[in-house]
């Protein structure tokens, strides 16, 4: 195929093992889900160890991977030749039991950064909380070095963590270097397209499977802390009024924008020359693009090639709708 001819592209998610997961992914995704504790359903990601692979239509079958090298104008648009990969990797995650207290480098941190990976700023969007839900998001203030490695000894870290009880609807930014966790949430994510996380502590808890502790990488972790983030609450989204339709922006950074779509009301989604990414994370409805009519659903993931443009969105009731955008400040 020597030219495109793409269209609303949707996904099947790739399931990850981890010993804090759940089961509750299966209250989001149709994909049934492998034995286990399921921590993390990777939903659109460009890596060589787990790529995204289309699902439906001509291009079934077919990798982001290949996609985004056979036909980066079509994918990128205005963006294309700026990055090697696709920029963002997207998840949701059932964080069943608590999750390492973690850190991830910034982009010029090269030291601490794999060939061929970046940093990794990352962002939540709370989907469910359960009775024991709570997000640890940066350090309390006045924390230090030694604080921490005292907290380390002591088996009490988080007593220098600020912590907060989420709800459905939350947002919450990670920037890298923040120290964070969380706890008994189902989350989508949002992030750079990276793989690179330092534990700084894991509860002192032992994985099943292999009957140890996990590593942990204590003195990177510390290296990588931003010592100034702290206290990190949810974010207020700014409402914007678009039409008849209000979307609320809940992060807008040198990375990724994220809007969020709660209506009944038809809207319009895709931009001219670039890529969006849809997550439908409650409700249904359906893409009109190009006079086909594309079903979308709860949990499902949609790529808008940027050479799509503008496309209707006509939900079935009420639609809970993300609307992700890759800044074209992106170096």
């Amino acid at each position: 195929m020597n030219q495109s001819t793409l269209y609303p592209l949707f996904f099947t998610p790739i399931y990850q093992y981890r010993l804090w997961g759940g089961r509750r992914l299966s209250h989001l995704l149709t994909e049934p889900l492998p034995e286990g504790p399921v921590g993390e359903a990777w939903i659109l990601s460009d890596r060589d160890d787990h790529a995204s692979v289309v699902n439906a239509g001509l291009y079934q079958g077919y990798t982001l991977t290949q996609l985004f090298e056979q036909y980066p104008e079509s994918i990128m648009g205005r963006l294309a030749g700026k990055f090697d990969r696709f920029p963002l990797l997207l998840k949701f995650l059932d964080a069943q039991e608590v999750l390492s207290v973690q850190v991830h480098p910034s982009d010029d941190q090269k030291e601490y950064i794999p060939k061929g990976d970046t940093g990794k700023t990352e962002a939540w969007f709370v989907i469910e909380s359960g009775p024991k839900a709570t997000i640890y998001a940066g350090l309390t203030p006045g924390t230090t070095e030694q604080d921490l490695r005292k907290g380390l000894a002591d088996h009490k870290v988080a007593d220098y963590i600020h912590s907060f009880v989420p709800k459905p609807g939350d947002g919450v930014f990670i920037h890298s270097g923040t120290v964070h966790t969380l706890a008994d949430v189902v989350v989508f994510e949002v992030q750079e397209n990276s793989d690179t996380t330092y534990r700084l502590y894991d509860w002192d808890r032992t994985d099943a499977k292999t009957g140890k502790p996990r590593e942990l990488q204590v003195d990177k972790a510390l290296a990588c802390i931003d010592f100034s983030l702290t206290n990190i609450d949810p974010v207020k989204p700014r409402t914007i009024t678009d039409g008849t339709v209000t979307r609320e922006e809940y992060f807008n950074n040198e990375h990724f924008i994220m809007w969020r779509m709660n209506t009944a009301d038809q809207f319009i989604v895709g931009a001219e020359d670039e890529p969006r990414i849809l997550v439908c994370t409650e409700g249904k409805g359906e893409l009109d693009f190009d006079g086909t009519k594309y079903s979308m659903q709860k949990g499902d993931v949609v790529l808008l090639p940027a050479e799509i443009d503008i496309v209707n969105c006509i939900p079935q009731g009420k639609i809970n709708l993300l609307e992700i955008a890759i800044p074209n400040t992106n170096k």
